[in-house]
């Protein structure tokens, strides 16, 4: 059995990316007892003990992990924080696996006690399937978790939780807050944002050209708007807060799209062919983007496998 720096973990989450990281935390058998509280309809409900006996309530679970990982949409946590906040043990660890950083760090900062130490973090493995259950049952290999604790933050707890996603075999990055969010915007939200408005751009053609775009849709299409069915209101939330790191990386490629377009006008070849070439190398450059295929093949396949698990339990 690998080393535990936690003996008793609870989760609490409403997506994929809790599933995934109970499916982990089980099969490499990381704690003595695992619990998770599925948020549902505004509430903590559903919990289960994955090891150890019993099948605590919520609270129950949470009054007694060592480590609470929050994993819920960013609108939401609030009210889930206050519902917990009074009846974490003094001593435990609190981490978040979510998008945005400065904001969450704030306002789970105003919100916890002085008696327990929050590890922020961002755990990079999400699909764009929301739902509990909705993620790859494949290892977190090649994955990685940015911590973003901000100064003052305890460094024993800090190393805990860096522990803990290695035992996953987690990659962990440390790096500040406000950087997290300006780097995201550009890896992460402008990619989508981008998904979602050429998926905009295809359904406003006219009516017989729409339909010939769904039948037609070649492979670049199809995967540069993959992205555009991942959870609204998770992606709402992230415009809403990561407002100005996404608001300066639009205008950036607002800027660049207008040089393309002016090429493309002016029958620049000889611009558009150096752009096209220096882009080519760069993006060749990215081979840690190249994830396996089948991965990918078991996110689409397999993702209702660890939902059934929890709710059989």
């Amino acid at each position: 059995m690998k080393a535990q720096p936690f003996e008793t973990i609870a989760l609490i989450s409403s997506g994929a990316t809790g599933s995934l990281i109970i499916q982990e935390i089980q099969a490499r058998r990381l704690a003595r007892t695992v619990a998770v509280a599925v948020h549902d309809d505004g509430t903590l409900e559903h919990s289960c003990g994955l090891e150890g006996d019993g099948k605590p309530s919520a609270i129950e679970a949470i009054t007694c992990a060592d480590l609470v990982i929050f994993s819920v949409p960013f609108g939401v946590g609030d009210a889930i924080v206050t519902e917990i906040a009074m009846h974490l043990k003094p001593g435990a660890v609190l981490t978040d696996v979510g998008a945005i950083k400065g904001p969450a760090i704030t306002r789970m900062l105003s919100l916890i006690p002085d008696r327990v130490h929050f590890v922020p973090g961002h755990l990079m493995v999400g699909t764009e399937h929301a739902a509990f259950g909705g993620g790859y049952l494949g290892p977190f290999g090649e994955r990685r978790c940015i911590l973003t604790p901000p100064h003052g933050t305890n460094l024993g707890a800090v190393a805990k939780v860096t522990l803990f996603w290695e035992a996953l075999g987690v990659a962990v990055d440390q790096i500040d807050p406000q950087h997290h969010d300006k780097l995201l915007a550009v890896v992460s939200h402008l990619p989508h944002i981008i998904a979602h408005n050429i998926v905009r751009t295809a359904k406003d053609l006219e009516p017989v050209i729409e339909t010939e775009v769904n039948k037609f849709a070649a492979s670049g299409f199809c995967e540069l708007t993959r992205l555009a069915v991942s959870d609204a209101t998770i992606w709402r939330d992230i415009c809403l807060h990561n407002k100005d790191a996404i608001l300066e990386m639009l205008a950036r490629f607002s800027e660049d799209l207008d040089s393309v377009r002016r090429a493309i006008r002016w029958e620049d070849g000889d611009g558009l062919l150096d752009l096209f070439t220096r882009t080519r190398a760069v993006r060749r450059s990215f081979t840690d983007l190249d994830h396996d295929k089948a991965r990918l093949d078991l996110i689409h396949n397999n993702r209702t496998a660890v939902a059934d698990f929890v709710k059989n339990r």
